[in-house]
């Protein structure tokens, strides 16, 4: 694996746990690369990151920066509140040049924004503090598909489907790969930032969010026509949320089912190895992909997307 220059910077919620972004530090550094920690990583106003403008100018830093991957510290809340004041052109000119920005959760306000306002591709994957600062070792998939993106050897991914999703016949579609955090995808509806995606690919997760309020995002963007202009919807992980009484059997199966009667030209996969759990794999967000499907087994195929 080629040494990468890694920047690590916070663009959303405050860190909280500085020894977990130290232990990311340390383990990307024992992998070879040279790691630079912006000088605002740490930053704390309220339960941001620092103020709007110490964000704000964290992701300027970070895109002028020069190096290979931009890795966020952590997600959170927060770049919902910047993307009018983000400088685009000067991101777009670090993705020309080779920058990989990288992050999930909160970020995906980010990502979405840039293919909107550019074009360009951002991946979706890790984060230096819940990714690579835990206490415990990375996870192993999580691992190697890093180490496939940040030596350019990534070429896809798959994954196995639930029994009931399996297909007799073959199947494929190619599209633009889109999406991320449900919330922030939804919370982009109608603005400038909302990517106008038509034929793609729509890849969705969350956490800490309760399978109603899953089925009432997603109803916004079924209203919203957004649903029915992809070629596929692709489910990931949906974590950390608890069952209550008067559910009376009411769970995120239910929401898929109903998804899927709502969807009838649009095919719905679900366990994506991608969301706010260990195992999560790197998408590249505004990359042309093929997703194959043969019995259970899913392919997203993207060849080598930077």
């Amino acid at each position: 694996m080629t040494a990468q220059h890694i920047y690590l910077y916070s663009a959303s919620s405050a860190v909280r746990d500085r020894a977990a972004v130290r232990r990311a530090v340390r383990r990307l550094q024992a992998l070879g690369h040279s790691v630079e920690l912006d000088p605002s990583a740490f930053a704390t106003r309220m339960r941001f990151a620092g103020d709007d403008e110490t964000r704000l100018a964290a992701i300027h830093r970070a895109a002028a920066s020069g190096a290979d991957i931009a890795l966020i510290t952590r997600g959170g809340y927060g770049l919902s509140r910047l993307l009018a004041d983000i400088r685009y052109p000067l991101i777009a000119k670090a993705i020309d040049r080779g920058t990989v920005f990288l992050g999930y959760s909160d970020f995906t306000a980010l990502q979405c924004a840039v293919l909107a306002k550019t074009g360009r591709v951002t991946w979706s994957g890790p984060a230096a503090a819940d990714d690579f600062g835990g206490e415990g070792e990375p996870d192993d998939i999580m691992q190697a598909c890093f180490d496939d993106l940040v030596s350019g050897q990534g070429e896809g991914t798959g994954w196995r489907l639930p029994a009931r999703e399996a297909r007799e016949k073959a199947w494929s579609a190619a599209g633009t790969l889109w999406g991320g955090n449900l919330a922030m995808v939804t919370s982009l509806a109608g603005t400038p930032w909302m990517p106008q995606v038509k034929g793609g690919i729509l890849f969705l997760e969350d956490v800490a969010e309760h399978p109603y309020r899953i089925e009432r995002m997603l109803t916004q963007l079924l209203h919203g026509g957004i649903l029915a202009r992809q070629k596929a919807i692709v489910l990931g992980q949906f974590t950390h949320w608890r069952p209550v009484p008067n559910d009376n059997g009411y769970k995120l199966q239910t929401v898929v089912d109903w998804l899927r009667a709502q969807l009838p030209r649009v095919p719905v996969f679900t366990g994506l190895p991608f969301g706010h759990v260990p195992t999560k794999v790197c998408l590249p967000v505004g990359s042309k992909v093929t997703l194959a499907v043969e019995g259970r087994d899913a392919f997203l195929l993207w060849g080598h997307a930077h």
